[in-house]
């Protein structure tokens, strides 16, 4: 994903797409445990869209608190 696609998104969305990548990264893990993954990067890849997500919730976070 994208970072203008990231930006873009409400806060409720982003919340959600967080929790749908933390599923992701997980099942991901799991999968790579039980036999290695086709493509490893794929774990990589999820790791830092989630790290995106979480960043840009907390850059809205703090600009709300700026604004009180």
């Amino acid at each position: 994903m994208k970072q203008t696609d990231i930006t873009q998104l409400s806060k409720s969305d982003l919340l959600e797409r967080i929790k749908d990548e933390k599923a992701n990264l997980s099942k991901l893990r799991i999968n790579h445990e039980v036999s290695p993954v086709e493509n490893p990067s794929k774990i990589t890849l999820s790791r830092k869209t989630v790290a995106r997500l979480k960043t840009e919730l907390r850059k809205r976070e703090i600009a709300e608190a700026k604004q009180k």
